[in-house]
């Protein structure tokens, strides 16, 4: 595997608009033309409220540069700030790295499980534990082989001083049934002010699973919500009810790449991937429904109605927003930092198929602008995260990954 440093392939980005007085980022959410312009491949489907897709185009005033830190990482997926300041990195085969700031890439941990790495399998997501500073815990995700096939699972283990290894592995949650298959795990990872961990699931996207998404017997196509040591919350919205697993937070979900907690409210919003078309934006409340399959924005990928082919059904929530085209998001993070004070709220988005960022300016639980931001790399973004000073870092999945540093320019 090669493993380069590359901290001077930089490229600057000047993303023009009026001048401000002070400098500052500033971003324009007035009403405007909207940054998606190609036609929607759910021709003739609309909207259920104003916004909820095509918002307004906003750009940002302050020049910016990216730097590729780091290359040669293979499928890299998740992506998680150590409080030393350098990255835990999960690689799709099964590694896990610690790559620091200045670009120097660590060997693989040692002490993982093994992972299904087969078609969207592999090692997935990876967050520092809310406890790290005494215990030194970090939690990760990952296609589990079992017999008769695989489905996620969420370890935790015990990072070891020197960063070697991981020790006092423990298996805390594993989505169930047992399916085999090689789409649609999810999986992204996050933890709330609370403590409470949340974990993101698909629903296998076989058309036999599909229905799974609505089953409260099957993990398939929900969030999940436990605590730190894997035991159900016994606030969970469906706790005691006969036939319902205890750790289901949500249910109705396609593929949810993506979870988020909002800073300020403790809000959950979680990311999901649509068919052709349909890509969700979803505040993810407790006990709710979103819809998969019954609703669904977009159309199958071999073109027609998905199910009946309705946008809306009783019963089932909307998303906040939507993307058609889709842009196949990945790992989201807010943004809170001082290098970009006007982006403070606004949802950070990876984006694989569409290869940027994408920057959602949200008031009021709504979406009113969008940008796109390392567009210009031309390569499949993963996931996404804020680096200790505000700049912006992210993860390309490729055979040779990249580890980006995106910031003001000086």
């Amino acid at each position: 595997m090669r493993l380069i440093v590359s901290a001077a392939s930089a490229s600057l980005l000047v993303l023009a608009a009026a001048c401000g007085a002070n400098g500052e980022a500033r971003q324009d959410a007035s009403p405007g033309a909207p940054l998606e312009t190609r036609p929607a491949n759910g021709s003739g489907q609309e909207p259920a409220f104003a916004g909820q897709t095509r918002a307004p185009a906003v750009r940002t005033e302050q020049a910016l540069t990216h730097a590729v830190v780091a290359s040669g990482l293979e499928r890299p997926w998740g992506l998680a700030l150590l409080p030393d300041g350098n990255w835990l990195v999960t690689e799709k085969p099964g590694r896990m790295r610690i790559v620091t700031a200045q670009g120097q890439v660590g060997q693989p941990i040692q002490g993982l499980p093994p992972v299904d790495a087969r078609g969207q399998g592999g090692l997935l997501d990876v967050i520092v534990g809310p406890s790290f500073d005494q215990d030194r815990r970090i939690y990760w995700s990952y296609a589990e082989p079992r017999e008769g096939g695989n489905a996620t699972s969420v370890a935790r283990g015990r990072l070891s001083q020197d960063g070697g290894r991981v020790e006092d592995v423990q298996v805390i949650f594993r989505a169930l049934p047992t399916y085999d298959g090689d789409k649609h795990f999810g999986s992204s990872l996050a933890f709330a002010p609370d403590g409470k961990l949340f974990v993101t699931l698909g629903e296998r996207s076989d058309k036999p699973m599909r229905p799974q998404a609505q089953d409260l017997g099957s993990h398939m196509g929900k969030t999940i919500r436990i605590n730190a040591d894997g035991s159900v919350p016994q606030d969970n919205p469906f706790v005691g009810r006969d036939g319902a697993r205890p750790e289901i937070w949500s249910l109705g979900h396609r593929n949810v790449q993506g979870v988020a907690i909002q800073p300020g409210t403790g809000a959950v919003w979680t990311i999901e991937h649509g068919t052709r078309g349909g890509d969700e934006v979803n505040l993810d409340r407790p006990g709710l429904n979103y819809g998969w399959p019954d609703a669904a924005y977009g159309v199958e990928y071999a073109g027609g109605a998905i199910n009946a082919g309705d946008t809306e059904k009783a019963g089932t929530e909307q998303p906040i927003y939507y993307w058609d085209p889709v842009i196949a998001p990945g790992g989201a993070v807010f943004y809170q930092g001082a290098m970009f004070p006007r982006w403070n709220g606004n949802l950070l988005v990876a984006a694989l198929k569409e290869k940027h960022v994408a920057r959602l300016v949200i008031e009021n639980d709504r979406v009113v602008g969008e940008e796109r931001l390392l567009s210009d790399l031309g390569e499949r973004v993963r996931d996404v995260a804020v680096g200790p000073d505000g700049a912006i870092w992210a993860v390309t999945d490729e055979d040779d990954g990249k580890l980006v540093r995106l910031a003001a320019a000086r």
